[in-house]
């Protein structure tokens, strides 16, 4: 992303099923986008009712995400131009970079496993998936 004031192309997944509020899981969204460099200080985030929209979720579910990241001051919003990235990185975000690692690590290895993929064959499909993406 760019300090351009262009919208950031930055895509949101919920999942319903989880027990993460929606509006948790969009805040924890941007985070881990702005911790790992996704989306930096200056990036226009999608307006309210776009993102309403495109998640099929109430505006006021985004709006209370926003408002909490807004007055972490980790989000701005400029009347009439819209909501930005600041400068300011999330509290704690070693633990946060840390935690969002094992999740994704935690539902990878579980998918592996009700795939029938062993613990030896991981680090062998791992390196293997690399080769063919340095190729």
């Amino acid at each position: 992303m760019n300090s351009t004031n262009t919208e950031t192309t930055l895509r949101f997944s919920l999942d319903t099923a989880n027990g993460v509020p929606v509006y948790r899981q969009i805040i924890q969204q941007i985070e881990y986008a702005l911790l790992s460099g996704r989306v930096q200080a200056g990036d226009k985030l999608p307006t309210i009712r776009s993102l309403a929209v495109g998640l099929k979720v109430n505006p006021n579910t985004i709006a209370k995400a926003y408002g909490e990241l807004e007055i972490r001051g980790i989000l701005h919003t400029q009347v009439g131009s819209g909501t930005y990235i600041s400068g300011k990185k999330p509290i704690g975000e070693e633990d946060a970079l840390e935690r969002k690692i094992q999740e994704v690590l935690g539902r990878f290895i579980e998918e592996m496993r009700a795939l029938g993929v062993a613990k030896k064959e991981l680090v062998d499909l791992i390196e293997a998936y690399d080769e063919r993406r340095m190729q």
